[in-house]
């Protein structure tokens, strides 16, 4: 079923379940800032604590990554035999999600 032919209901309740988990996972990257800060001893020990392990976090991101890419293209396999149209918009996403990924990559990188 398209969004096209989605009806009102389904559209808000969709919407309200992605801003929870949205909201869910602010929740989550704020608590565990608070706690690494609290048992860091401080905020300057707990950003040369994540400087120091920075490394760790990049092994942690590529593996993600990888993992997304693994279930996005077997997704994306399952898409196009069902919805043999569906080319372009995927085409779409795959271009969007790069250039995001590149963009978070680009701005830990130079500190931005």
């Amino acid at each position: 079923m398209s969004m096209s032919t989605e009806r009102p209901q389904h559209r808000l309740r969709r919407a309200g379940l992605v801003l929870l988990w949205v909201i869910l996972l602010l929740v989550v990257t704020i608590a565990a800032n608070v706690v690494g800060i609290h048992l860091a001893g401080g905020i300057e020990d707990w950003q040369q604590w994540l400087t120091a392990h920075a490394s760790y976090f990049l092994a942690w991101r590529l593996l993600l990554y990888g993992v997304t890419a693994w279930g996005w293209l077997w997704m994306r396999r399952r898409v196009l035999a069902r919805e043999p149209g569906a080319r372009q918009r995927l085409l779409r996403a795959e271009i969007a999600a790069v250039v995001a990924v590149a963009a978070l990559e680009i701005s830990q990188i130079t500190g931005g």
